[in-house]
């Protein structure tokens, strides 16, 4: 299981529309290269919990999540439902890691996906799943967390959140 490079901001692919997958078999090699991505991130990072196709050079609507020891496969997946109801955050990417970006997510979202096996799914989250989710939906749209910015004191380095915001921050930290 090879871990893959991540793209990095600045590079075009990350702003294509990924393209759905026709079946489940199409993709199991980036599954498993997203598995083995996610795990390197963690241990050369410390942390991370999800990771889109797009991000390791594959422009299809694939996402691999672990979250809180469950391990997700989201092929093909869909918005159904998210709240009008709204939780504002910081919020950081694999592909600007030392960059967080303050910004709003709606509180609870639903959707429809596949899975490897290729069983229809729906998954409801709220909180920190539902930030999550929408940050790697966002990726399948070539939308990135920094477009999402509240405004332009909205950015900051990772070592100056830590020193301005850390301790102090009143929100619950949410990474990918």
């Amino acid at each position: 299981m090879p871990a893959r490079r991540i793209l990095q901001l600045g590079d075009p692919m990350l702003r294509e529309v990924s393209r759905p997958v026709g079946s489940p078999s199409e993709v199991r090699l980036i599954l498993r290269d997203l598995r083995a991505t996610l795990a390197e991130f963690r241990r050369t990072h410390g942390f991370g919990r999800g990771i889109s196709a797009v991000q390791i050079g594959e422009p299809v609507r694939v996402i691999y999540l672990e979250f809180e020891g469950t391990p997700y496969s989201l092929i093909n997946p869909e918005w159904e439902f998210w709240s009008e109801e709204k939780i504002r955050l910081w919020d950081d990417c694999f592909s600007f890691p030392d960059l967080l970006v303050y910004l709003e997510r709606s509180r609870r979202v639903a959707l429809r996906y596949t899975d490897e096996q290729g069983n229809a799914r729906r998954l409801e989250a709220e909180g920190a799943l539902a930030e999550l989710l929408q940050h790697e939906m966002d990726h399948l749209e070539g939308v990135l967390a920094v477009d999402r910015a509240l405004d332009r004191m909205s950015l900051a380095t990772r070592s100056e959140w830590e020193r301005r915001y850390r301790t102090r921050s009143p929100v619950v930290e949410c990474r990918p």
